[in-house]
């Protein structure tokens, strides 16, 4: 009995493990100063990952973590919009668009 529930434990745990790991990506980003402006929020859009999940954004040593409220960015070549506290936040404003690693 004992084997039988370390082995369900073992299976559920690797079910979830393999639910868990977080899909990374790299591209360029760009940011955006129109429509949504929130309270200083650390905001971005993405085009697949579901509204309100949070990304980790990391460029040049800098990471932040960022809340998905929008779709984008609709130009090619461009995985993630931050908004202009986010892009602040991780000091990509004067390069404008930069290569990133989204978690």
């Amino acid at each position: 009995m004992r084997a039988l529930t370390n082995l369900l434990l073992y299976f559920g745990a690797f079910s979830l493990s393999a639910f868990s790991v977080a899909h990374a990506e790299s591209g360029l980003a760009s940011y955006y100063g129109y429509g949504k402006v929130g309270k200083g929020e650390l905001t971005c859009a993405h085009r697949t990952r579901p509204f309100g999940s949070v990304l980790r954004v990391s460029y040049s040593g800098r990471s932040i973590q960022c809340r998905v409220n929008d779709r984008g960015p609709f130009i090619r070549g461009r995985i993630v919009d931050l908004s202009v506290p986010a892009a602040r936040a991780l000091g990509m404003m004067s390069a404008g668009v930069v290569r990133v690693s989204v978690e």
